[in-house]
């Protein structure tokens, strides 16, 4: 799959762990335990991760039960290559995988952090609280 413009290319797949966790903090997201990561990476539903002349620069995943619920998690792009519009391009990728794969009655949530939402409106998340549900979370440290 390379939709985009050399020297970029988005490929189908999860990065290896300690990839995953550069990407994350190169990008501002919080980091995450390398065991919770190896836990976690082969659970994936799908992924992309989006490379720069070879070198990963940025990726995300669809978590979930493959039928009823799905989550879009890790979205997120080197601050060197923001602004670009490869946020849209992974975006376009995990929701192209929705559309093919997953039941119609699925359920599809993220967490939309700042100025994120505005991407994720182009691809036809809504608000919650516009609809009278409210995002709740839970972390176990």
């Amino acid at each position: 799959m390379n939709a985009l413009s050399d020297p970029y290319e988005l490929r189908v797949g999860v990065p290896a762990a300690e990839v995953y966790r550069r990407l994350r903090t190169d990008a501002g997201l919080s980091d995450k335990a390398p065991e919770a990561v190896a836990l976690a990476l082969p659970n994936t539903w799908y992924g992309v991760v989006l490379h720069h002349a070879g070198e990963p620069i940025g990726m995300g995943r669809i978590i979930g039960d493959g039928g009823t619920a799905f989550q879009i998690v890790d979205i997120c792009v080197h601050p060197a290559h923001q602004g670009k519009g490869l946020g849209g391009e992974i975006m376009a990728a995990l929701t192209g995988e929705l559309e093919r794969r997953a039941p119609a009655t699925a359920y599809v949530s993220l967490i939309a952090d700042g100025p994120a939402r505005f991407l994720y409106e182009k691809f036809g998340f809504a608000d919650t609280a516009e609809h009278g549900s409210i995002g709740m979370y839970r972390t176990m440290g």
